[in-house]
């Protein structure tokens, strides 16, 4: 694969005050010192250093603070990244961004509290999702327990398993802004996983609940409605699904990066 993919690192901050970014005293939750440095500067460098990325875009309301941290002021000298101003939600930002015309496909879509992610992670995902034109990376239940068993996720059950979200996205086509649009009707109720699963009609939404679809077949299902290639990819790696959300999240991730040295 050659280095045409887009990242875009989703680095903004939510309208009431993020309770690690207070304890930590800083003004946003990207700024937060995970393993001895500002918790955004890790994904960053991981993407930045992947031989298939292209470029990044960081998505936030203001690089003001990522300018003024001398921790993360090499952001905004590095060539091959730039900032652009993120609205009030994900997908209406996505959106507005796409819709310019100048952030070329694939598009490979991360979160700056992404700590763990690795080569490795992309590695698989870049490669699994490739040829789709929308694709979404998971965790099953299992893969994380087994290595980290006090670990607490979210889960959605289906099927073919309990599954958690990798926090990694590839919108491989221009066909993926109709979904774009969907999650953008639905943002607000992102925790409330049967309303999300109810947009897409009847037919997912019973079958979610009578646990008759499983999670690669609702996705295909979906991708087939909206006349797209829509796929899950299943991550081997149970760190994928590990984000800098709680505090219990950063110790973990702290001693995991400890452990690769």
């Amino acid at each position: 694969m050659t280095a045409a993919i887009t990242a875009i690192l989703l680095a903004g901050s939510r309208p009431t005050p993020d309770p690690l970014a207070v304890a930590a005293g800083v003004t946003i939750k990207p700024l937060v010192p995970v393993a001895g440095e500002p918790m955004i500067n890790h994904p960053a460098r991981t993407l930045l250093s992947h031989h298939a990325v292209g470029q990044v875009i960081i998505l936030t309301q203001s690089a003001d603070p990522f300018a003024a941290d001398p921790a993360t002021a090499w952001l905004m000298a590095d060539p091959r990244v730039r900032f652009e101003q993120s609205g009030a939600g994900i997908a209406s930002s996505l959106l507005a961004l796409l819709e310019r015309g100048d952030v070329p496909f694939p598009i490979l879509l991360t979160t700056a509290d992404h700590v763990l992610l690795d080569s490795a992670m992309l590695d698989q995902f870049t490669g699994e999702a490739a040829g789709a034109d929308i694709a979404v990376a998971m965790v099953e239940r299992a893969t994380l327990l087994a290595r980290y068993p006090a670990s607490r996720r979210t889960w959605l059950k289906f099927r073919d398993g309990w599954w958690s979200g990798a926090n990694i996205f590839w919108f491989g086509s221009d066909r993926a802004k109709s979904v774009i649009a969907l999650w953008q009707e639905v943002e607000q109720d992102r925790k409330k996983g049967w309303k999300i699963v109810s947009a897409f009609g009847p037919v997912a939404l019973i079958g979610t609940l009578l646990r008759i679809l499983t999670l690669r077949g609702g996705i295909a299902r979906i991708g087939r409605r909206f006349g797209l290639v829509a796929w899950l990819v299943a991550m081997e790696n149970a760190e994928a699904c590990i984000d800098a959300d709680k505090v219990e999240d950063v110790v973990l991730i702290e001693r995991i990066v400890a452990a690769r040295g």
